[in-house]
């Protein structure tokens, strides 16, 4: 009885790593070898680049937020201890779309802070 050589494990793991490399150029989406390095790099960079991501929009969200303040009146930082001073807890994607969409009550927040 001849012995079976080339499972299919093998073969479902190559295919599915092949798959990863699909659109990828040259030798990294046709060569194993060369594929498996480039999904495990892509994979290793897509997950860093999520949580730069949320980096990335929180440095907006204040520069945001600081760029309205200013216009106010008051810096950033004074805002911000002045939100905390007052017990108003609300995040920064919140005030930057208040700064963007709705400026009354954001003038109001503001007021509100120079109080405190």
């Amino acid at each position: 009885m001849p012995r079976a050589i080339d499972g299919t494990r093998r073969l479902s793991r190559r295919k599915k790593i092949l798959k990863h490399a699909k659109g990828f150029r040259g030798a990294r989406s046709v060569l194993f070898k060369t594929a498996k390095n480039a999904v495990m790099k892509a994979l290793q960079t897509s997950y860093d680049h999520r949580k730069m991501r949320r980096r990335d929009f929180r440095a907006l969200w204040i520069t945001r937020i600081s760029a309205e303040c200013r216009n106010m009146g008051i810096t950033y930082s004074k805002f911000i201890a002045g939100l905390n001073k007052a017990g108003i807890i609300i995040n920064r994607k919140a005030l930057s779309n208040m700064a963007i969409e709705d400026k009354t009550a954001f003038a109001a927040l503001v007021a509100k802070a120079k109080q405190a």
